[in-house]
């Protein structure tokens, strides 16, 4: 139960099922001359197959894969639609079910959580650059294009709301608050200020290091859950919108919220 349903983890068009689904950009970009830190990586399109034909054949089935356009406009669809919402506050009742439940026997209890995507929501930046991934430069809203440094240094991204009750809820229940993201420590200042706008309180903001690198988010989240439990917490609730944020234990439930902009491995 601790996995949330598969239709908050797929997206359905018609027959079709889309699994983690990201957009390119639609219109060219500068190259990027330096590795794309690993905390947001570049978007990364993941298809499933079609419809089963009726017909007899001897050929293996081939996916079907949309193009560029047409996956971008999918995944427009999908937020515009008020899927994408429905999906996250689905995932997030079940996290505040067994929270709840589970707040009631007690203990030095922790829920950790995400920050981008999870916590805050980058969309007006990924809209303003057409879904693609801009490190460096300004950010112009609505306009585009909106560098990534100068979107978090404004400090302006809004709540997930869902998540945010979450949140909320674990405070009230004597459940200490954690946050641990990706982010760089460089970052410390524009994430607390963020959060703290967007009306969330936490007990602990864990960054990445600045000059630690690893080959996936969970090699460093995992390790610092672990930190958690060795100072006595029960992590009873563990919400990410990537595998990585929730891959490698030291958590009793996990909670997985769609993303359909970005993976991150």
């Amino acid at each position: 139960m601790g996995r949330p349903p598969r239709s908050a983890l797929a997206l359905t068009f018609g027959c079709e099922r889309l699994g983690k689904l990201t957009a390119g950009q639609g219109r060219p970009r500068p190259a990027l001359r330096r590795p794309w830190p690993l905390w947001l990586t570049v978007p990364l399109l993941v298809f499933g197959a079609g419809c089963a034909g009726t017909g007899a054949s001897t050929a293996p089935s081939v996916a079907a894969v949309p193009s560029l356009v047409e996956a971008k406009h999918q995944v427009v669809a999908y937020v515009d639609s008020g899927r994408y919402e429905a999906d996250i506050a689905a995932v997030a009742e079940q996290a505040r079910e067994y929270l709840e439940s589970r707040a009631q026997r007690g203990g030095k209890l922790a829920i950790v959580i995400d920050v981008d995507e999870t916590a805050l929501s980058n969309l007006p930046s990924l809209r303003a650059n057409d879904y693609g991934f801009i490190v460096a430069g300004p950010c112009d809203l609505p306009r585009g294009p909106c560098g990534l440094g100068a979107w978090i240094g404004m400090a302006r991204a809004e709540p997930i709301r869902p998540v945010l009750a979450l949140a909320r809820l674990a405070r009230d229940r004597g459940v200490d608050v954690f946050f641990l993201t990706g982010r760089p420590e460089r970052l410390r200042a524009a994430t607390e200020a963020n959060l703290r706008a967007a009306g969330f309180e936490w007990t602990r903001l864990i960054l990445k290091p600045d000059d630690l690198t690893t080959k996936s988010a969970a090699d460093f989240k995992a390790p610092e859950r672990k930190k958690l439990q060795d100072q006595g917490y029960t992590i009873i609730v563990n919400i990410g919108d990537q595998m990585s944020d929730l891959d490698g234990g030291f958590a009793e439930r996990t909670y997985k919220l769609p993303n359909p902009f970005y993976f991150i491995p």
